[in-house]
């Protein structure tokens, strides 16, 4: 996946780390070097190099069945979550909600086409979905998702595909980054 970087001052190592840390998943808990490398795009001497900066950093470890996260990892996501003060704000909310109707209630936020947990208060239940902070799903296919879309002004729409927004008028997919 390297390559993509356009501006003089894109660091390809740490996009290249970044690949590596977004190829393990609930498919993918542990994998040996080779699956990291092909999971990442990357050769494998330099998803090695990767790995082992990873390990020292404390973020991946490496066992008999190969390399893994740590919850380390959290940290990174957790950082953004913190930083939107969402939480605080939401949580005594969520939590009055649960008790009131006694099912979880969970807040998600747009990027690009999905939606992604931000905040989240569950109920025990026998057969429950399984939806952390972090989750991402299409927007348009969730509940959250079209509420969200439907936020938005009417210059924007999802497209059919349901891969990304797109203004009306068919323009390059548009970023939903926080202003």
């Amino acid at each position: 996946m390297a390559g993509r970087g356009t501006g003089p001052d894109f660091v390809e190592a740490l996009a290249r780390g970044l690949d590596v840390l977004a190829g393990f998943g609930a498919a993918h808990r542990t994998m040996s070097l080779s699956e990291v490398a092909e999971a990442s795009g990357l050769a494998r001497p330099t998803a090695r190099r990767l790995l082992l900066t990873l390990v020292e950093l404390g973020y991946v470890r490496s066992g008999p069945a190969g390399f893994a996260l740590t919850p380390k990892v959290l940290d990174l996501g957790m950082a953004y979550i913190g930083s939107l003060g969402l939480w605080d704000v939401a949580r005594p909310h969520l939590e009055a909600l649960v008790a009131r109707t006694g099912e979880s209630s969970s807040m998600a936020q747009l990027d690009g086409s999905d939606i992604v947990y931000v905040a989240r208060v569950a109920v025990p239940k026998i057969i429950a979905l399984r939806v952390e902070i972090g989750t991402r799903f299409p927007a348009v296919q969730t509940s959250q998702g079209k509420v969200l879309l439907a936020a938005l002004s009417r210059r924007y729409s999802p497209s059919p595909a349901g891969r990304d927004c797109r203004p009306a008028s068919a323009a390059p997919p548009i970023s939903w980054a926080r202003s």
